[in-house]
């Protein structure tokens, strides 16, 4: 019995996206790179995931690579995002990863 209502708390929590890793790309004084982690910010808190901020001007590769598409996010290595980050899909893709995770989670 303890295992299913387990299972069934499981079925009705929140999910979320903790386990996901987004990157942003950004440079310094880059207004672009401020409002897409402002976007970010209050999802990050919703969903815990883990956020890593580096500054493109640090790698003459990453220059060559992202240069004034910043601000650039990726999530788990993807890149998701070029110059803005759209909070509708920022969203749906959240809560895809989110219950993605919770049923795989739950089928164990």
């Amino acid at each position: 019995m303890s295992h299913l209502f387990d299972r069934i708390k499981e079925l009705v929590r929140p999910a979320r996206a903790d386990h996901l890793r987004v990157t942003i790309y950004t440079r310094a004084d880059c207004s672009c790179c401020e409002s897409a982690k402002a976007v970010i910010e209050p999802r990050r808190r919703e969903h815990d995931f883990f956020v890593e901020e580096i500054d493109i001007d640090t790698d003459p590769k990453l220059v060559e690579a992202y240069g004034t598409l910043v601000p650039v996010v990726a999530i788990d290595g993807k890149v998701r995002f070029r110059g803005k980050v759209e909070p509708s899909l920022l969203d749906r893709l959240l809560r895809a990863e989110a219950t993605k995770h919770r049923d795989k989670s739950i089928t164990r």
